[in-house]
């Protein structure tokens, strides 16, 4: 009885363990979104500034757009935005931010001081239009199809070899099913 009771904690901090070490083998951009193949969630966002569009479910439709989740503070953020200024001279794509908990005039300030590649950006300062998306961090970006379905989840920064590896197969298996971009 003694011997079990010595061995039970061991084997307690065992699994424990074991458990701890399969979870720090995972990758926290292949979290999978259970909005996935669903519609997106229905949402309004003021603009962040009077000379950039505000961004709402309906300037999503019938057009296949990347939904950029980021934030002046976020230093993810910084790393992926020169591609994703490059991204916006497409013109098969649109490119949507929402602007996560940010502060009055630092996305705008932001935008302006390293260039703006969205064609609409939502301020959602209190988070709440993230939650509905699920959002876990920025940068975290979201591609829809034209019927305003989402179809893929990206958490982290976008660069070239993220976007050759995951997110252009995506978008062309979309554009290959017809459901690509509208007028």
């Amino acid at each position: 009885m003694k011997r079990l009771a010595f061995l039970l904690p061991l084997i307690i901090f065992a699994l424990i363990s074991i458990y701890f070490a399969a979870g720090l083998k995972r990758d926290p951009s292949r979290i999978p979104s259970a909005l996935i193949d669903r519609p997106v969630p229905e949402f309004s966002m003021p603009a962040i500034s009077e000379d950039i569009p505000p961004f709402s479910t309906n300037d999503i439709a019938d057009k296949i757009t990347l939904i950029n989740v980021f934030a002046s503070w976020c230093i993810s953020c910084h790393v992926e935005h020169p591609f994703l200024m490059e991204l916006s001279k497409r013109d098969d794509l649109y490119i949507a931010g929402l602007n996560w908990k940010e502060r009055a005039g630092d996305g705008e300030a932001w935008l302006k001081q390293y260039g703006n590649p969205y064609d609409f950006v939502g301020d959602d300062p209190d988070g709440r239009v993230a939650i509905d998306f699920g959002v876990t961090g920025a940068p975290e970006t979201f591609i829809v199809d034209a019927k305003g379905r989402i179809r893929f989840r990206f958490a982290g920064p976008i660069t070239e070899p993220v976007w050759e590896r995951d997110i252009k197969p995506v978008i062309d298996a979309i554009k290959n099913e017809g459901a690509g971009v509208g007028a």
